[in-house]
């Protein structure tokens, strides 16, 4: 590691000698000034990484060489030294942007305390990262091969992602890669998983089965819904776990997070089938059969999530809780956001608010502006960082600031995750064969069945029947299905974004957050 470099600027530097010595020793360069002036041309010419500066000095005083520090190099960290314990000093000084301060008489190691933390605290933090991922790393591998159940899934899951934000403060590029194999090896035994697992699931008559989108409502958001006290569900669009860890802190300043936890989406993990079967709460072969005018295949014409409002008023009827005062708001661009924000407090008669915002669709608004999204969020941590900033900047954050300090529920889900897609697998199929990247259904559909999951008959997955003989097939892990013709250039195309439909634990293991007004 490359010797740090210290100025430390006192008018009395003389009498400090021995703690110049004892920093010297522990192995950083010392250079030593009795005035600002001085400090500051050195300051102009050489790399510095911590500036020690006495408040009190004749000529130029302490805050005015820290000003002229701050206008020439902004980011160094200072660390101010004072003989004064007063507030108004304090204020000012930590106002100018100092890192740290320390009272005279310092101690040596108060000193290497100070220059520790801002100079070793990424490279700390990164180290212990590293070892204590190290050390779980053996017990996420047996995890991954004692045979998980779908409770267990989740939490091996959540785990990935914990790991995964933890690495982002690690600079060991060798360790992030083998947090990506152990993630897409989870990916594949998650597969055989849901591959062995999900015709029992959704059979009717199962009891061991995971919360999914179709009893989301009945087991994780009524049993809250309280008269007197007004609940919001608010659903946004597209929402894996690691984007709802990154816009946690923003949710905490206003709200206290009662419990995090995971549900399942239906396959496939799409807005029209997973998002119709949270508010209908039914598989899509019901919704088909109880709602044949409101449900659409998807090869029919026209919006395929227009009837959500329908099905909700339904599920509430079936489940004997039509008595309950609810509202359903949809936004699906800008201004519907701003009349969110205009138009809150009128919602607060209601017991239960369900708010859609789909906040996807708006990101990645058209296949033109793909482009764009491949560089704003080419990989999984930048595509945190835009969710964040999408938030932090949204309406949606916006109106919830203004009801935070009411007594509210809130209740945060999304409909499904998405995955980056590198794997291309080809299919052959028919003229009305789907389009969508990560499942397809069609007639003659031809693919290397280790490549997909594939339901012979759509039944099985709960599925409605688009046409005689029709097929469903899901994409694996980080899979996507390409056409032979123009089959390069898709690839390159498709490469590398974010989709969904198929089965990974991005996909389908998605965040179901119980929080309450502090």
């Amino acid at each position: 590691m490359a010797t740090a470099k210290i100025v430390w600027v006192d008018d009395e530097i003389e009498s400090l000698q021995s703690h110049k010595m004892f920093l010297q020793n522990k192995g950083y360069e010392v250079s030593t000034f009795t005035n600002g002036f001085d400090a500051i041309d050195f300051i102009k010419e050489e790399a510095v990484d911590v500036v020690l500066l006495d408040e009190t000095m004749p000529g130029i005083t302490g805050l005015e060489t820290l000003a002229k520090i701050k206008e020439i190099k902004q980011s160094l960290p200072i660390v101010l030294i004072t003989k004064n314990e007063t507030e108004n000093l304090m204020d000012e000084a930590i106002g100018s942007q100092i890192s740290d301060y320390l009272i005279k008489p310092v101690n040596p190691n108060q000193v290497l305390l100070s220059l520790k933390k801002l100079i070793d605290n990424k490279r700390l933090v990164a180290e212990k990262t590293t070892t204590a991922y190290q050390q779980q790393f053996r017990n996420l591998f047996m995890a991954l091969n004692s045979n998980p159940d779908h409770n267990e899934w989740m939490d091996i899951y959540k785990k990935l992602v914990y790991w995964e934000l933890e690495m982002e403060k690690s600079d060991s590029p060798e360790m992030r890669e083998v947090l990506q194999s152990q993630k897409s090896e989870a990916n594949t035994e998650f597969f055989k998983f849901v591959s062995r697992n999900y015709a029992k699931w959704v059979n009717p008559k199962s009891d061991d089965a995971p919360v999914m989108s179709n009893n989301l409502l009945q087991f994780k958001v009524l049993p809250h819904v309280e008269k007197g006290v007004p609940t919001f569900f608010i659903l946004i669009d597209n929402l894996r776990f690691d984007q709802w860890k990154a816009i946690q802190p923003i949710f905490s300043e206003s709200f206290r997070i009662l419990e995090e936890d995971t549900f399942y989406s239906i396959l496939p993990t799409a807005t029209q089938y997973a998002r119709n079967a949270i508010f209908a709460g039914l598989m899509p072969i019901e919704i088909e059969k109880q709602f044949p005018n409101l449900w659409k295949n998807d090869e029919e014409e026209g919006g395929k999530n227009m009837a959500e409002e329908d099905f909700f008023k339904a599920q509430l009827k079936r489940l004997k809780k039509d008595d309950l005062k609810v509202s359903y708001t949809k936004i699906l661009n800008n201004q519907a956001g701003q009349d969110l924000v205009n138009n809150i407090h009128n919602l607060m008669g209601n017991d239960l608010n369900v708010i859609v915002y789909n906040f996807v669709d708006m990101l990645s608004h058209a296949r033109t502006e793909m482009e764009v999204l491949k560089e704003l969020a080419g990989d999984e941590m930048s595509y945190r960082s835009v969710t964040k900033s999408w938030f932090e900047h949204s309406p949606l954050h916006q109106a919830l600031k203004k009801i935070a300090d009411k007594k509210i529920n809130l209740i945060l889900a999304t409909d499904h995750g998405s995955v980056r897609v590198k794997s291309p697998a080809k299919v052959i199929g028919d003229k009305q064969t789907t389009t969508n990247l990560r499942y397809k259904h069609g007639r003659n559909l031809n693919y290397e069945p280790k490549d997909v999951l594939a339901f012979r008959d759509p039944k099985e997955a709960g599925l409605p029947v688009p046409t005689v003989n029709s097929s469903f097939i899901f994409a694996r892990e980080d899979g996507f299905l390409c056409y032979p013709n123009n089959y390069n250039y898709y690839v390159n195309y498709y490469k590398n974004t974010f989709q969904h439909g198929g089965v990974s634990l991005e996909e389908m293991i998605v965040p179901v957050i119980k929080m309450t007004s502090k």
